[in-house]
């Protein structure tokens, strides 16, 4: 049985959360990959102010690919979470609740998920056409240059996804 669970988060959500459980998440989350994540970076070593306000918010590391005619998107399945672990740290400093991708985490994430009480989710790689059925909504936030890569604010119904590393730092990579 899934957990369902309204976007974005609370903290006492996220605190009842253990990693291996099945999560549903419905609501509004932002998409980001390493490009936006190392503008993001930038920004905020430069001093300046992000285009979006990342406090208790959720983030989607997804490179979508082209919508059908008449589709909201087209498969939407997660990218290796890795490759955000530099900016990562940073980002749940700031406020960020959740990320959602795939694959491990480094000790710096998984340490900065903890000290922040956030959570990773990991959504299931290879099920992209699947996950796309519950994005109901794209809207281009920011970086258009980056193409696949700007930001973009989902709204999603019933978001299938797996608590990765809960919290406490469970995880379930490492178990």
């Amino acid at each position: 049985m899934s957990i369902k669970l309204t976007l974005p988060l609370k903290k006492d959500d996220i605190k009842m959360l253990k990693a291996g459980d099945s999560v549903l998440l419905s609501g509004k989350l932002y998409t980001a990959r390493d490009a936006a994540h190392k503008r993001f970076y930038d920004m905020v070593k430069n001093g300046e102010k992000l285009p979006i306000n990342v406090e208790n918010e959720t983030i989607y590391y997804v490179g979508p690919a082209p919508a059908k005619p008449g589709a909201v998107i087209g498969p939407a399945g997660p990218t290796s979470s890795y490759r955000m672990d530099k900016y990562t740290p940073m980002l749940l400093d700031m406020g960020l609740s959740a990320m959602i991708g795939k694959g491990e985490r480094n000790d710096e994430v998984i340490e900065a998920i903890v000290r922040n009480g956030a959570v990773y989710f990991a959504a299931i790689g290879g099920a992209a056409a699947l996950i796309s059925k519950s994005i109901v909504k794209d809207e281009p936030i920011c970086f258009e240059d980056l193409g696949t890569e700007s930001v973009h604010k989902y709204t999603v119904v019933d978001f299938p996804c797996i608590v990765a590393i809960d919290s406490f730092g469970n995880d379930v990579y490492k178990r």
